[in-house]
């Protein structure tokens, strides 16, 4: 099994929020909710953005600490209750979420990755 890297981890989320905010653009309230596939790929996307925050708390803590502006738990958080509640998925928390926190997510990772390189090249050393 290959040993991801914190880099790697925030392309994926880098990635999965860039896609998830790209399915609905230039989509309203009442497209999405009526659109079940596009509904599918934003909460698969999510998740991965959950999967990968809590890959970046476990196995670089000190990185996810050092900033707090990212909303890490509660990315993980909206992961856990997407795989664990499913049938309990609120679509309007969804969409919420697409128009406001990823975008904002977006912006913050973009100040990240320099601060990762040099993170792994002080865990290399």
């Amino acid at each position: 099994m290959s040993k991801h890297r914190l880099s790697d981890y925030l392309t994926h989320l880098h990635q999965a929020a860039s896609d998830a905010s790209g399915f609905v653009t230039g989509m309203k309230l009442d497209e999405f909710l009526a659109d079940k596939r596009t509904q599918q790929a934003v909460i698969m996307n999510l998740i991965i953005i959950g999967e990968a925050a809590t890959r970046v708390m476990e196995g670089y803590g000190h990185f996810a600490a050092k900033h707090p502006e990212i909303a890490w738990s509660s990315m993980r958080g909206m992961r856990n209750r997407i795989a664990h509640g499913y049938f309990d998925i609120s679509v309007e928390v969804v969409w919420q979420t697409i128009q406001t926190a990823v975008p904002e997510l977006l912006e913050q990772l973009a100040a990240l990755h320099p601060d990762a390189d040099t993170e792994e090249r002080k865990s290399v050393t």
